[in-house]
Order: structure tokens, then sequence, then C-alpha cells
């Protein structure tokens, strides 16, 4: 491994395998999280932990955070034992989706330590993570860019840098999400319908993902999780409805009207009011079933 440590806060479903693909990649790597377990199994596969984000900080020119939420990256970066307390960091690069606001409010949290920010968002889930095929956008200092983007190639074959304003990496990824959000929404919908019609529900998968309605929610979500009834493709629901709300607050700021997309958070809203905590996103589809008194399943699924 290569001497000078990479940092890394956040081994959730995205951090984790993307460590793996840095250590992968022969980068030492300096990791943490509040959680033993997840740290434990990094720690298996050649991280070295860290007691804290401070501490990571602390060592590490170079940290990366991938944190659920826009307050857990608010805390982890500018918080009591946060990364702004590490003296060696001179670059942070946030893989989460948190909004621009909270990305431009970090950036002038960490800038008076000379830190710079990017924000660099990551799109493709937990499958892209562990293939090294996210997409991601990366907005901030170019030179900052630079010097990291040996580092993101390894966790993506699309590393795009979106602009050298802090928050435009975060804006393209909530527009990203908002429009696989809606159209998943609509694709509940349009299933339910067929099912009910009396299609069989693998047969229209097939020939919508070999039409003009194909979509990455009726070839990653429909095809698979939904269909086998498995709800695995392994981002939680919760997830999107709060990527679909920092999107249009974003839009309401821009004095932006998105009744589309609002509609379908509606939806998410109900699945979430339904369902249990923790509900992968493709269990959106248990909504429309509901209304519908039918089943998106395979078959022979139906006939179990």
């Amino acid at each position: 491994m290569s001497g000078a440590p990479l940092g890394f806060v956040g081994l959730g479903a995205m951090g984790a395998p993307m460590v793996r693909r840095l250590l992968a990649a022969g980068n030492r790597v300096l990791a943490h999280d509040t959680n033993p377990a997840a740290l434990s199994v990094a720690v298996s596969r050649g991280a070295e932990a860290r007691g804290s984000a401070a501490a990571v900080a602390a060592e590490a020119e170079t940290v990366l955070v991938s944190l659920p939420t826009p307050s857990a990256v608010r805390a982890v970066a500018l918080g009591p034992g946060g990364l702004v307390e590490g003296r060696a960091m001179r670059v942070y690069v946030d893989l989460s989706t948190t909004g621009a606001r909270v990305a431009r409010e970090v950036a002038e949290g960490l800038a008076p330590r000379g830190v710079l920010a990017l924000d660099a968002p990551v799109s493709g889930g937990v499958a892209g993570a562990e293939a090294g095929t996210l997409s991601v956008m990366a907005a901030g200092d170019p030179a900052a860019f630079e010097r990291v983007r040996p580092i993101l190639e390894a966790l993506g074959s699309n590393t795009v840098f979106v602009g050298e304003a802090v928050g435009q990496g975060q804006t393209l990824k909530l527009v990203n999400n908002l429009l696989a959000a809606t159209t998943w929404a609509a694709g509940c919908e349009a299933m339910a319908m067929g099912v009910k019609a009396g299609l069989d529900p693998e047969l229209m998968v097939r020939v919508l993902n070999a039409s003009s309605g194909r979509s990455f929610p009726t070839e990653r979500f429909a095809a698979g999780p939904v269909l086998s009834r498995r709800f695995d493709f392994g981002f939680r629901m919760e997830l999107m409805a709060k990527d679909m709300r920092l999107a249009l607050e974003e839009a309401e700021a821009l004095g932006l009207v998105m009744p589309t997309c609002g509609a379908a958070r509606t939806l998410y809203g109900l699945a979430l009011a339904q369902g249990a905590p923790g509900a992968d996103v493709t269990e959106l589809v248990r909504v429309t079933e509901g209304w519908a008194g039918v089943e998106v399943a395979a078959r022979g699924r139906n006939e179990a």
C-alpha cells in the first residue's frame, strides 16, 4: 500500500464497498464509523480503525465521507470531534447526497483551516459501489479535483467535474435522484395497472425494458427485486424520500414549480407511513399493489 493514507468516514451500505475498492487499489485507508461492527468488518479487509473523525483528519490529508443525512455530514465535518479538528486534512470529499446548501456550509466551515472541499455525490447504488462503476459528480476547486481524481476513478467508471462552485455536484445528483424517484413512482402505478388487467408481470416488465417505457427503475428495480419479491436493491426508501425533499426544496429556492415530482413525493410519504422502518425503495410498489388488489410478482411466486 502507498504510504500517504486516505481517510474515510461512514461505512454503511455505500461506504463499506467504496472502502474495499480503495483498499483493492493499493491505498492505505484510515476509517471511522459510529457502528463498531461496520468498523470491524472494514479492519478485517485491511483498513485501519480510528476512534473519531477528528483522529482520521489528524493523519490523512485527503478525507472522504459517505453519510446518510445532511445532519450527519454537518456533525462529522464541523461538530465536536469532527474533521474540522484534524490538522492534517487538506482536501475534504463528500460522497453523500446532502444538497447544495449543506455542501456550501461545510466548505465555508472548513476553509479557515485551509481545507478545500469537494462535493462529489455518487450514483449507481450498492452494486455500482461494489463493482467500482459509480457515476461521480464532483464540484469545487479544480486543483483539488485533479488531486483526488485517481481516488474517485477507483470508485467510479464515470467521474465528471461538474463545476467550480461547491454544491453543483449535489444539485446534479438531486436532479438525477428526483428523476429516478418520480419515474419509479409512475412505474409502480403502471405495473399495477397491467397486472390488474391480466398481464403476466414478467412479460410486461420484459417488454417495457425493450420499449420506450424502459428506465433505470424498470430495469433494476422491477426486473429483479420486485418480480422476485426480494425487495433488495439496497437503497432505503427513506433516503430516496430525503433526496426528493432536498431536491424540491432547492427547486423552490430557485422559484420553480414541479407538480409532477411533487405528486410522486406524496406516494413515497404514503409508503413510509405504512411501511416498516428501513424498507427498500423497491417496496414502493406495495402501495399501488394495495390500491389495485394485485401483486407484481413472477408467476411462480404468485402460485407459491
